[in-house]
């Protein structure tokens, strides 16, 4: 009885890391190092190094900021593929009529990923991306 139990713990515990990475697989990261003040989802982010989480499969997700573990920002994206692979993460942005700049973009470093935010400000000036460190 007694390894009965033994193998029936191990086959569940089995079963749920399987679980547990399937789920995980569902959920992209990247690191992302912001070199001035950016505007997203009405939220001011400073400059800094903040992790970026997506979910869901495209092209439609869901994406996280965060600083350490505390969330700065979420907002929906769409996901895109670009024609060549980046080497660092970086971002784009757009500079308002009042000087302040919002994000449009993540660049996923080591991917041809692109994170595509909605441009619903009006009046912007496309700028160069910046490179994260």
């Amino acid at each position: 009885m007694k390894k009965l139990s033994r193998i029936s713990l191990a086959i569940l515990g089995a079963a749920l890391l399987c679980l547990s990475g399937a789920v995980a697989a569902n959920v992209n990261k990247t690191n992302l190092s912001l070199t001035e003040k950016i505007n997203v989802a009405g939220k001011t982010l400073n400059a800094g190094n903040y992790k970026v989480e997506w979910s869901g499969d495209g092209p439609d997700v869901q994406v996280t900021l965060l600083r350490g573990k505390e969330t700065v920002a979420t907002f929906p994206a769409q996901l895109t593929e670009g024609a060549t692979q980046n080497a660092d993460s970086a971002y784009g942005a757009v500079k308002g009529p009042d000087g302040s700049r919002s994000l449009t973009s993540i660049y996923v470093g080591g991917k041809r990923t692109i994170l595509q935010l909605d441009q619903n400000s009006s009046g912007t000036q496309q700028s160069g991306n910046q490179e994260s460190k």
